[in-house]
């Protein structure tokens, strides 16, 4: 019997490489005689067929490290937060601007602070304008002005 059918049914058997299996020579008799896979994890056991160890220094997988000029993904995360916050709260005082909710000069007044990111979600902005319209509806009563009394 060839010798290398053995040994191919060893590589699949044990599954190493070809040039880690080593069949002993005073043993090669009973090698020959092995037909399936269990034959050949029991010789492998009884020491008659031989898996050398791995050669060579292992792969060492490469470590990301952060260092300070590479930050860039928080970054960026942080403005398409922006754009889209950004993008929701103009939308939102656009509609209340054409429904006549808001005047120009509100209108104007809301969307610098919204690039100043001064609203942290679209409550806090309905929250704003709520209290504001409550303010200017009582300053107004009183004989105020509308612009006496914000924060600036």
């Amino acid at each position: 019997m060839n010798i290398g059918k053995k040994k191919s049914l060893a590589i699949r058997t044990l599954k190493v490489g070809k040039e880690r299996i080593v069949f002993l020579k005073p043993r090669l008799d009973e090698i020959k005689e092995a037909i399936t896979k269990q034959d050949i994890r029991d010789l492998q056991k009884e020491g008659a067929i031989i898996v050398k160890d791995i050669k060579g220094r292992k792969k060492v997988e490469k470590i990301n490290k952060r260092s300070t000029g590479n930050i860039r993904k928080k970054v960026n995360k942080r403005k398409k937060e922006y754009v889209i916050m950004t993008r929701k709260l103009r939308r939102y005082v656009l509609e209340m601007k054409k429904q006549g909710e808001l005047s120009q000069e509100e209108w104007k007044d809301i969307r610098k602070k919204i690039r100043n990111r001064i609203f942290r979600s679209k409550a806090h902005l309905k929250a704003y304008i709520v209290q504001r319209n409550k303010f200017s509806t009582s300053s107004s009563s009183k004989g105020l002005s509308r612009t006496r009394g914000l924060r600036k």
